[in-house]
């Protein structure tokens, strides 16, 4: 998957908007939490996630995909991995991740900031 493709993906669903809370880094947010980090155009093409509520179950993708799944720094012990687009992690898997990271993102939000489509 192209880096574009998977942020067009991200940006389509309800409530989602593109930020640069840090020189050359995209993220994509749902209220006021991200939910999706697409880093800068330039390297190698990766979307950080929040691939389980915990550690334990997000070393599944670890286990899987020991070439194309990485903890994140900082928050990878709070469940958030980085996905390779271009490796052997298959499109429909990738899509399928961001919508698991987007519903457990908007699940933790207060009501109020919840999107209503």
């Amino acid at each position: 998957m192209e880096r574009a493709e998977m942020l067009a993906y991200c940006l389509a669903k309800p409530g989602a908007w593109l930020d640069q809370p840090w020189e050359g880094d995209e993220v994509v947010k749902v209220g006021g939490r991200i939910f999706a980090f697409l880093g800068s155009d330039s390297g190698k093409p990766t979307v950080g996630i929040k691939c389980g509520p915990t550690r334990e179950v997000a070393d599944e993708w670890l286990h899987r995909h020991p070439g194309d799944a990485s903890v994140m720094p900082y928050i990878g012990r709070s469940g958030w991995n980085t996905l390779r687009l271009d490796g052997g992690i298959d499109d429909e898997e990738l899509t399928e991740a961001v919508d698991s990271s987007y519903d457990m993102v908007v699940a933790k939000l207060p009501k109020r900031e919840r999107p209503t489509a």
